[in-house]
């Protein structure tokens, strides 16, 4: 019989975090964060990292697991949400995977096989090396050239992932997109109930420009100072988040802090677009549009209680049976 499993997802600021701990409370589940950024310790403002008493004693898993300067893709998370996911079975809960990197959730809900993809070696080093030396459109003109599809969905800045396209390229011949859609025609191995939380597109972009606000307010420019302190430096992955960046172009003296924070804004609108392209690919999801419920919190997590109760074959006293 196939695992249950849930999934939240939806752009940045949307509001998953406290819908998560609705639905996990509800069908007696447990959360495996799918974000890039939360990973990390020392990375609370930037990344919007849930606090303990948001989590309303909910354990969370995959949060504050490994230091800025450690690699972290999506083999890696991959793995570890495998893991976690077979802790929480053994112990008769729901994994609820929430977070907003598409390809993260992917990657569980259909168990892609990424056995083909290069490991570490000199063609990585080379063009690690490109990269530094000419800056990161170089290795986008050259994605674009093998594989259009992915240079589309891949930012310029990610070098990361643009590497690791060029690097499958490299050792396959086939382009990663074409892999990934080929993975995604697979059946999920899993029952489920995928969620996607969205919100009309103005009301979304307030709650961006607040969530900058907050963070400006919170210490966002002290975080990345300290960060930098350590060691940290923008061709991290962890460094080229959201927020990150900008600030470290402000301390480097590129900027003013002015530009800075219009740039996180800014940057943090075109991410959300790009978080809603990835969602509309999606098959077999439950689109969840805040303003069809008034924008009522209760509602919302109603209405997807009840979908996921429908789709994971619960009866109405599954939750006090389990």
């Amino acid at each position: 019989m196939q695992k249950p499993l849930i999934i939240l997802t939806g752009p940045t600021a949307v509001g998953k975090t406290k819908a998560s701990i609705g639905l996990a409370k509800g069908l007696g589940g447990e959360i495996i964060s799918a974000d890039s950024m939360q990973v990390y310790r020392h990375m609370d403002i930037g990344s919007a990292k849930i606090t303990k008493e948001e989590m309303e004693g909910v354990p969370h898993h995959l949060i504050d697991i490994l230091e800025p300067d450690d690699a972290f893709h999506v083999v890696r998370f991959q793995q570890l949400a495998k893991e976690a996911m077979e802790d929480i079975y053994s112990r008769g809960k729901i994994p609820v995977l929430v977070g907003g990197t598409g390809f993260y959730i992917q990657s569980v809900l259909y168990d892609i096989d990424f056995t083909e993809t290069a490991a570490d070696g000199p063609f990585r080093r080379e063009m690690e090396a490109l990269a530094k030396e000419q800056g990161p459109e170089v290795l986008h003109r050259r994605l674009r050239q093998v594989d259009p599809a992915s240079a589309e969905a891949i930012p310029m800045n990610n070098v990361k992932r643009v590497i690791r396209a060029l690097e499958f390229y490299q050792e396959t011949g086939v382009p990663i997109s074409v892999h990934n859609r080929t993975q995604r025609q697979k059946e999920s191995p899993y029952r489920y109930a995928y969620f996607v939380l969205n919100d009309d597109r103005g009301r979304l972009y307030e709650r961006i420009d607040r969530r900058v606000d907050r963070m400006m307010g919170q210490g966002l420019l002290r975080e990345t100072a300290a960060l930098k302190a350590m060691g940290c430096t923008r061709d991290m992955g962890s460094m080229q988040g959201l927020g990150y960046r900008e600030m470290l172009a402000y301390l480097d003296g590129e900027t003013t802090l002015e530009e800075a924070v219009s740039l996180i804004k800014r940057n943090t609108r075109h991410f959300a677009k790009r978080q809603l392209t990835w969602f509309r690919r999606e098959k077999d999801v439950i689109w969840v549009d805040r303003q069809d419920f008034g924008c009522d919190e209760e509602k919302i997590l109603a209405y997807m209680l009840e979908q996921a109760k429908k789709r994971l074959g619960f009866d109405p006293e599954w939750k006090e049976e389990a």
